[in-house]
């Protein structure tokens, strides 16, 4: 029997990962919600989780010989994603684009997927110490 833990998590590992930087992003965000012209920072989650896991808009590289580069899948993108600028709603003078409601909202709805992420892993865990028990 052949038991792969990469197999068995799934995405859930990498989904952790890409949260927690999500969550260290969002909250910087609020932290500079007075800082004049600072510009509200963001990333696309399923994109930069595709990206990661290699379901994205890559081409399939095909090897003719064994000492050719493979193409592996880098989980450090995860900690590294490609940031995007948000959009003002209402311009401020000072020129600050974060708005504090919108953040806000967006840190809580982040933290309850992390939250249920952390709850699918867990339970995938524990599923897996109890098969692998002789109970």
């Amino acid at each position: 029997m052949n038991l792969s833990l990469d197999k068995a998590f799934g995405v859930l590992p990498s989904a952790v990962l890409i949260k927690a930087r999500r969550a260290e992003l969002l909250a910087s965000n609020l932290a500079n919600v007075d800082t004049p012209n600072y510009k509200s920072r963001d990333f696309h989650f399923t994109e930069v989780l595709a990206e990661v896991e290699g379901m994205g808009n890559r081409m399939k590289l095909s090897t003719t010989h064994a000492n050719h580069l493979t193409n592996e899948i880098d989980k450090s993108k995860a900690l590294e994603p490609d940031l995007l600028y948000r959009i003002p709603a209402q311009p401020s003078l000072d020129g600050n684009t974060v708005d504090p409601q919108l953040e806000r909202a967006a840190f809580a709805e982040n933290t309850m997927h992390y939250q249920s992420t952390l709850e699918f892993l867990d339970r995938r865990v524990s599923s897996l110490r109890k098969a692998l028990s002789k109970e």
